[in-house]
């Protein structure tokens, strides 16, 4: 693993409440709230709110997202693709950050990162609308070099590496793809941060993922949804957030008494 001579910074947690809204669209009406979520998950340790506006409306609405830029006092992640609706949207209700995605309608959830190389023509002017209203960009790319040196050309502040390859090693106990993920997205945090770009990880960590990627020194921000949500369902939202909030905190604690040592 790269980086381990470097001062590890403190390590955020942004929630991602999108599947709240997924079980209340399921019946309709107003609950459970994903509002009321958000409030929940910054009473329990989270550093920011992470939402998905989908151009097909599946689970976060817009009034979820011009009620939680209004409502919730930690940073508005607004997950979105590039298109022209979205652009108009987030340059309406100012988040603190965009994520641009990948968004396929037929699709169950994000499948994959975004290409920053091919899409190279149309991302600076986007980036920089963005920008010109103090939007912080960032892009979810596969953990791939060419990917983070394309991100840093378009003008991107942050990547979020997508760690589902890792994640999916993870569940299927393949301790050779466990470890080849595990490099491959600490070369790439190291990459990232080396070309300047703020360096965040997220997609399907769980308890038994995180640690990995939190003891990475390079990455400051972990964003992690549908897990948490599932897990609420067991032993509540406040008491699932505090354990990964816990987890990630010893991970990243002992990753720099291991680089101080």
């Amino acid at each position: 693993m790269t980086g381990n001579n470097l001062k590890a910074p403190s390590l955020r947690l942004g929630v991602n409440i999108d599947h709240v809204a997924t079980i209340r669209n399921a019946r309709g009406g107003r609950h459970p709230d994903p509002v009321r979520a958000a409030h929940l998950a910054v009473a329990a340790g989270a550093d920011g709110i992470t939402a998905h506006l989908r151009e097909d409306r599946r689970h976060i609405s817009d009034e979820d997202i011009a009620r939680l830029k209004s409502e919730i006092t930690q940073p508005l992640n607004l997950e979105m693709a590039m298109t022209d609706e979205m652009l108009e949207i987030a340059l309406k209700h100012i988040p603190n950050a965009c994520c641009l995605v990948p968004e396929r309608r037929r699709e169950i959830t994000t499948e994959g990162g975004l290409d920053a190389a091919g899409k190279g023509n149309r991302l600076p002017g986007f980036i920089g609308h963005l920008k010109d209203k103090g939007i912080r960009v960032s892009l979810f790319i596969d953990p791939n070099p060419h990917q983070i040196e394309a991100s840093a050309s378009v003008g991107a502040d942050i990547v979020e590496l997508h760690a589902g390859a890792y994640c999916e090693a993870i569940l299927h106990g393949n301790r050779a793809d466990i470890a080849r993920e595990i490099n491959r997205l600490a070369e790439c945090a190291s990459a990232a941060a080396a070309a300047g770009l703020e360096v965040h990880a997220g997609h399907g960590l769980t308890f038994d993922s995180v640690d990995a990627v939190a003891a990475m020194p390079e990455i400051v921000e972990l964003n992690i949804g549908h897990f948490l949500i599932g897990e609420a369902i067991f032993g509540g939202l406040h008491s699932t957030i505090r354990r990964m909030r816990a987890l990630m905190d010893n991970a990243r604690a002992q990753a720099t008494g291991s680089a101080s040592a």
